[in-house]
């Protein structure tokens, strides 16, 4: 391979961080809506964005309560928070600027403007009536530079592992959304309140800016089994997690000593395919999002033993 390890470190990481934020923007967005046309009897709240970080504990550190002031905050503009918007586009731009020569100079420009951005105007998302432009403005950034690098950077080994820290992160976080959200999916809800399950599964495809795609494949009614499906085993949607899966192999192929990550990565495809969806409760659920995400960690820390 004649890229420095180092190098590939920090194209991969520049990737996973941009992705993060992108997520985790989306998916405040999302909840605000989804606060909005719940019926005020149906307890939410914010509490599940903590949970989806994996964080809780170390909220409650910071913080008294999980109301919707401090969970914005945290998951925006607190620092202290290593997946917060601000941390990960901090450490996006500190993974850009050491390779500033490899990559095309403009998207280190725009990875540098949308820190700044997003640093000068993190107060305003507290508010709700700013909160949509300033999360917009995050994940129109991100996409920019995905396209500026898509569409000016040389696709050799470097452009490799930045799509698979792009795909790894992305297929951490659609787990993260299915699990944290469907467990908040009452299973004890009232019976005038059951439309109002579908409209959560409704959230869980607009977290991942899935509803239109799911719209357009399945046509029928808002399912659980059906978005399980989609979101998990769809080889064409960007989001899923077979498709971010294919991707990261796709790019091994293209890489030399590829064979132990293949290896894990196989094993964990075979895992999801095999799986019967539409037989799951919600703890089978949980105990199977589980060893997708931990298939994910050895994933990574595969390509970081074997490449990094």
């Amino acid at each position: 391979m004649t890229m420095l390890s180092s190098v590939a470190n920090r194209i991969y990481w520049m990737a996973r961080y941009l992705e993060r934020a992108e997520n985790t923007a989306r998916l405040i967005n999302v909840n605000t809506h989804l606060l909005l046309d719940l019926p005020k009897r149906v307890r939410l709240g914010w509490e599940p964005i903590v949970d989806i970080s994996s964080r809780r504990d170390y909220f409650y550190n910071l913080y008294d309560e999980a109301d919707e002031r401090s969970v914005i905050r945290f998951m925006v503009s607190d620092t202290r928070n290593p997946d917060s918007i601000l941390s990960a586009l901090n450490m996006a731009r500190e993974n850009t600027r050491t390779i500033r020569d490899i990559i095309p100079r403009e998207a280190w420009e725009q990875v540098n403007t949308l820190h700044l951005n997003s640093k000068a105007n993190a107060r305003s998302v507290v508010t709700q009536r700013h909160r949509y432009d300033y999360l917009r403005s995050v994940i129109l950034g991100v996409q920019t530079v995905s396209g500026m690098l898509a569409g000016t950077m040389t696709h050799d080994e470097g452009y490799d592992f930045l799509r698979m820290g792009r795909n790894l992160e992305r297929a951490d976080m659609t787990t993260r959304i299915i699990d944290v959200r469907s467990a908040t999916l009452l299973p004890d809800m009232p019976e005038d309140l059951t439309p109002f399950e579908n409209l959560q599964w409704v959230s869980v495809l607009k977290s991942l800016t899935a509803y239109q795609m799911y719209r357009r494949n399945v046509h029928q009614r808002i399912r659980r089994t059906d978005v399980l499906k989609f979101l998990l085993l769809q080889e064409n949607f960007p989001r899923s997690f077979n498709h971010a899966l294919c991707q990261v192999g796709n790019c091994l192929n293209n890489l030399p000593r590829k064979e132990k990550v293949l290896q894990i990565l196989t094993r964990l495809q075979k895992k999801l395919l095999q799986a019967k969806l539409q037989e799951f409760n919600q703890e089978k659920l949980h105990a199977f999002i589980d060893e997708l995400q931990l298939g994910v960690i050895k994933i990574n820390d595969s390509i970081s033993k074997n490449y990094f």
